[in-house]
């Protein structure tokens, strides 16, 4: 991956297409291309709840593990966006998958069960770790979509379906190191 942009417009694309990077040419459609479009778009909402985060720690350290525990992870989606642009590439591995579980475990041991449906909201940080999570779900489905069309290789799936548990958790987490109550969910024939 030694390539670097000299140049950001090329025009290449002005006609609906785009390159993958063997330099095969595909719609701006194709379902690998929203592939890599939503997992692009989970890394961008990602990065903001990381800032904002960055911009809490100082006032509520105790928001500091779950910063850590998220960084790394953008990273990781851009190497995943790298695996759906280069079905021949491989970054990420089972190990992954596995630190997810283990804190997503370790925070569940926290919080303890969960005993009814609850809504994003509640805080800014807390919302935004469900918009994160939803993004996880749908980078999830376009790229099972591609998979219905053409092999996906790696572990792209179940990495993301782990990412979208670990951001409900995380979501959970920031909240109850923010203090701010779940908002739960309360049924139409209860109101």
């Amino acid at each position: 991956m030694s390539n670097r942009l000299t140049r950001i417009y090329t025009r290449q694309g002005d006609k609906g297409q785009t390159s993958l990077a063997d330099g095969s040419r595909v719609s701006k459609t194709h379902p690998r291309i929203e592939a890599i479009g939503s997992v692009d778009e989970l890394n961008s909402q990602l990065g903001l709840l990381i800032a904002e985060l960055l911009a809490a720690v100082a006032e509520k350290p105790a928001l500091q593990e779950a910063l850590d525990v998220l960084q790394p992870i953008q990273h990781r989606l851009f190497d995943l966006g790298g695996e759906l642009a280069m079905p021949e590439w491989s970054a990420l591995q089972q190990a992954h998958i596995d630190a997810m579980e283990a804190q997503i475990d370790l925070w569940n041991n926290e919080l303890g069960p969960l005993e009814n449906f609850i809504l994003p909201g509640g805080s800014r940080l807390l919302a935004q770790a469900h918009v994160c999570r939803t993004l996880a779900r749908r980078a999830e489905r376009r790229c099972q979509q591609l998979g219905d069309v053409e092999p996906v290789a790696g572990l792209a799936q179940p990495y993301l379906n782990r990412l979208s548990d670990l951001l409900f958790v995380g979501a959970r987490i920031i909240g109850r190191r923010e203090g701010c109550a779940e908002v739960l969910w309360v049924p139409a024939t209860a109101e």
